[in-house]
């Protein structure tokens, strides 16, 4: 995924200080740790565009599972309301193991709810032991049910002192440096729930403090049709008025988005966080990725909340991808090697980290290596059959060259007493009901 998208047999990767320092046949470093990658494929980290870490504790919820977006939220909503800092913590730390064991080095996450003292930084630490770059994204939800919005009133905030967080936040965490292993950014949860002031008021801030800006949009029809009576116009269109289109701009879903809309995210170069395993799952439709390509949209990967999908393994997200493109355009409508590209350097595009998503001289060292010696990918004529085949968790993941996995298992912390503790707070939960 360089410049050229070259394809190396037999090559090595001098990774030093965090960066890959030089590339090609039989290089030597004294004294450099060696990781053999005999019989693997050797891929640039995935970028995973859109997640919602708090749901990993809240899969394969009854009474959510069949439903379509607005009810699935309704189901939802009071469960995540009994979260406080340990679930936020814990989920996160479950979540972001996942994405490192499918080939994820960089995500983003959008957390938009804060009950019983959780904050962002929950998420922040748990990022930080797990070792995965990290793009959190401040969210928020203000307009309640009594005010014609989707969540309860219990889980909306004033807009005041969201906005106040949104600082302190971008203040505390945020790095705008190259390189940087944690950046922040603002994100209202969705044009149902806060204000058109917010929204507003939002990018005003974020662009103040050069931060990027993230919501969802034109999810499904029930988003279009509130778009339309409420705001007496269609998501693009609301966007734009409110300053939410731009290089600096990325929207989650997109599944509804009409020609014009399309040709609106290209010309400002607004970014798409393309999630089809979370639109499957909640009967929303496929995303016109293949048009907005064309087009010259910015299109990345993103798994969505474990509420919704409800796993987090993006190398599946990226074949769900192709496989959808193809269904609904034909069989030569994405290759692998296409879906591989929006998996890597297109979402690190997306969010703003041209220094990630590719394996070349310069960039940051996040680098997945993919053992295909086994049953997934036997009898395999082409290096491809990474995504049309398998495997689908990595053998070995270095990021910021630090190995994250070795040998399948993850390093950085203790997975196995983290999955315990997530399982008890799960069942802590369902009690609670």
């Amino acid at each position: 995924m360089d410049v050229n998208r070259r394809e190396l047999s037999g090559a090595d990767i001098h990774i030093k200080g965090g960066v890959i320092h030089a590339i090609g046949q039989g290089l030597e470093a004294s004294g450099a740790e060696v990781i053999e990658a005999e019989a693997c494929v050797v891929t640039p980290g995935l970028v995973n565009t859109h997640h919602h870490l708090f749901q990993t504790l809240t899969r394969a919820v009854p009474g959510g599972q069949d439903a379509l977006l607005f009810g699935w939220l309704k189901t939802l909503y009071p469960i995540w309301a009994k979260f406080g800092p340990e679930e936020m913590f814990v989920s996160a730390q479950i979540g972001l193991a996942e994405l490192a064991l499918s080939g994820c080095t960089l995500t983003s996450d959008h957390l938009y709810l804060f009950p019983n003292g959780s904050r962002l930084d929950d998420t922040i630490a748990a990022a930080s032991e797990v070792g995965l770059r990290f793009h959190p994204t401040r969210g928020a939800m203000s307009i309640g049910e009594s005010a014609g919005g989707l969540p309860p009133d219990s889980l909306v905030e004033r807009e005041a002192a969201i906005l106040e967080d949104c600082i302190r936040v971008i203040d505390t965490h945020h790095d705008a440096r190259e390189g940087a292993m944690v950046r922040v950014g603002v994100a209202p949860c969705s044009p149902f729930s806060v204000s058109r002031d917010l929204m507003r008021d939002a990018a005003i801030l974020a662009r103040d403090k050069g931060v990027m800006l993230h919501t969802h949009l034109a999810e499904n029809d029930e988003d279009i049709a509130y778009s339309e009576a409420m705001f007496g116009c269609r998501p693009g269109q609301y966007a734009e008025d409110l300053g939410w289109t731009g290089a600096d701009v990325w929207h989650a879903h997109c599944v509804k988005l009409d020609e014009a809309e399309m040709a609106l995210f290209a010309r400002t170069h607004t970014g798409v966080a393309h999630c089809p395993c979370s639109n499957c799952r909640l009967g929303s439709g496929i995303a016109p990725v293949r048009r907005m390509r064309d087009l010259g949209v910015k299109v990345g990967l993103g798994v969505d909340g474990s509420a919704s999908n409800d796993a987090g393994n993006l190398i599946a997200e990226a074949r769900q991808a192709m496989l959808l493109q193809r269904v609904a355009r034909g069989a030569d409508a994405m290759s692998a090697r296409e879906a591989l590209e929006i998996a890597t350097r297109d979402g690190a595009d997306v969010l703003g980290r041209p220094d990630c998503g590719r394996i070349a001289v310069g960039k940051r060292a996040d680098i997945a290596l993919w053992d295909v010696s086994g049953i997934e990918s036997a009898g395999s004529w082409d290096p491809a059959a990474l995504l049309l085949a398998g495997p689908t968790r990595v053998r070995h993941l270095i990021v910021e060259g630090r190995p994250i996995v070795r040998d399948g298992q993850v390093t950085s912390f203790d997975l196995e007493t983290a999955i315990t503790r997530q399982n008890a707070l799960a069942l802590r939960l369902a009690d609670l009901l």
